[in-house]
């Protein structure tokens, strides 16, 4: 399913912007970022939740058709910018790529090998699959309208 988003932002703060999803309204609050003041949610926020929502939910989809006894799935993620590997040393602060880590936690009366293959399974929900391989974005200008 396809889902229309819409995000605008206005002076005198532009760093601040309205999201509209569907009948949702969400902000994403950028205007202390001068200041080193957290006033919101960031854009990567967003990504991260995203990723962390489809990750636990297809733990649990996975784990109640498999009827394994997962009471609570739970990851904390975190974005950074690292060195790839062959670059450890580089001085190119351009050399770097963007690396999410996802600390999983899994509570309930699971075996070691139920454990081994969620973890597994974590990585094969639709959200990590689209950033891995990567997404095409299409720019269209619209005609100024007043």
């Amino acid at each position: 399913m396809s889902r229309t988003v819409t995000v605008s932002a206005e002076e005198p703060n532009g760093f601040v912007a309205n999201i509209r999803m569907g009948e949702q309204d969400f902000v994403i609050d950028e205007s202390g970022i001068g200041q080193g003041i957290d006033t919101g949610p960031t854009p990567y926020d967003y990504i991260l939740s995203a990723l962390g929502a489809c990750t636990v939910i297809t733990l649990h989809m996975y784990a109640k058709r498999k009827q394994w006894p997962l009471q609570r799935a739970e990851v904390t993620l975190v974005h950074e910018r690292v060195y790839s590997a062959d670059c450890e040393h580089c001085d190119d602060k351009a050399a770097k790529i963007s690396q999410i880590t996802k600390k999983l936690k899994l509570i309930g009366n699971l075996t070691h090998e139920q454990r081994l293959r969620l973890e597994i399974i974590s990585s094969k929900c639709p959200v990590q699959k689209t950033l891995q391989a990567g997404i095409v974005i299409q720019t269209e200008l619209e005609s100024e309208s007043l």
